[in-house]
């Protein structure tokens, strides 16, 4: 079972903090403003292995913009959330994913979803062939979502847990494994 972090990051009424709730309650209400930021764990399963997501849900308001880096900086993975009629939410989603890929050599995952997507297509803001091409040029994983319809949430979740399972190899400490030899050769006595 791995347990890691993850940070949802974007605009102030992106859809970060529904998001979170669809994902970890299955529920859709109206919240308030997220100040600073909220925390909430679940797990995922793919086939044999887990992975238990410690979900941070950032406030998106240009004055807490500041603390954002003292949460994504450790974390293993990243989910930029954007709302598909803001252009600007947009253009914020692309700095956050800017300024989470220069923050530190960690290998991380990051993921860029565009929220809202049960809106009526005549009020996107931004083209979806153009947001593929971006996120295949920056390596993010890349979704449509809606928290309010629950479309693609839990999917987002899994193929991020799967990509980390793929891409991660279980190390094994040599002294650890000969430390425990050593006990049971000893016995009882």
């Amino acid at each position: 079972m791995f347990k890691e972090k993850l940070v949802l990051l974007g605009a102030s009424s992106a859809g970060k903090t529904s998001f979170m709730q669809r994902f970890v309650q299955n529920t859709f209400d109206s919240v308030p403003s997220t100040i600073g930021a909220a925390f909430k764990c679940k797990t995922v399963s793919i086939n044999d292995k887990s992975v238990t997501f410690e979900i941070w849900d950032t406030a998106g308001q240009e004055r807490y913009a500041a603390i954002a880096p003292i949460f994504y900086r450790t974390a293993k993975f990243v989910i930029v959330l954007y709302d598909v009629t803001d252009i600007k939410s947009f253009e914020r989603a692309k700095q956050w994913v800017c300024e989470v890929q220069q923050s530190s050599s960690v290998n991380r995952i990051i993921a860029l979803c565009a929220n809202k997507c049960d809106l009526p297509k005549e009020d996107w803001q931004i083209d979806s062939e153009f947001v593929q091409q971006y996120a295949n040029s920056n390596n993010l994983l890349y979704f449509q979502t809606s928290a309010k319809k629950n479309f693609n949430i839990e999917q987002t979740f899994r193929e991020v847990a799967n990509e980390y399972i793929n891409t991660t190899k279980i190390k094994v400490n040599p002294e650890f494994i000969d430390t425990m030899a050593q006990q049971r050769n000893k016995g009882c006595c």
